[in-house]
C-alpha cells in the first residue's frame, strides 16, 4: 500500500516558475525511484523526469535546463522545480513511484496552468 500526493501546483504566467512536491508513504521497499509526468487536456501522458535512488536523473528534451528534479533527505518526498515556464506547460502533473513502467502507484496530480 503506498500512496503519493503531489502539491505546488496553481496559476502562473508565462516566465515564471513553480515547486511541485510529491510525499510518497506507505509501503516502499529500499529507496525507489521516483518520476514525474504530465497529462495535458485531450493529449497523451508525458514522461519528463525521474530520479534513482542513488540521485542519477533524467529529463525528456522539451523540459531539460528548465525543469529540475530532486529528493529530500528522507528520501520520501521528490520535487519538480519548473523554471521558465511556457504555456504548453499546462496540464496535470503526477508523481509515480518505482522503476517499472506501467507504474503501479500513482498520485492524484496537481494542476498547473500557465498563462500567455
Amino acid at each position: 500500500q503506498v500512496r503519493l500526493v503531489e502539491s505546488g501546483g496553481g496559476l502562473v504566467q508565462a516566465g515564471g516558475s513553480l515547486r511541485l512536491s510529491c510525499v510518497a508513504s506507505g509501503s516502499i521497499i529500499g529507496i525507489a525511484a521516483m518520476n514525474w509526468y504530465r497529462q495535458a487536456p485531450g493529449k497523451q501522458r508525458e514522461f519528463l523526469a525521474s530520479i534513482t535512488g542513488g540521485g542519477k536523473t533524467n529529463y525528456v528534451d522539451s523540459v531539460k535546463g528548465r525543469f529540475t528534479i530532486s529528493r529530500d533527505g528522507a528520501k520520501n518526498t521528490v520535487h519538480l522545480q519548473m523554471n521558465s515556464l511556457k504555456p504548453e506547460d499546462t496540464a496535470v502533473y503526477y508523481c509515480a513511484l518505482g522503476i517499472n513502467v506501467p507504474h503501479s502507484y500513482w498520485g492524484q496530480g496537481t494542476q498547473v496552468t500557465v498563462s500567455s
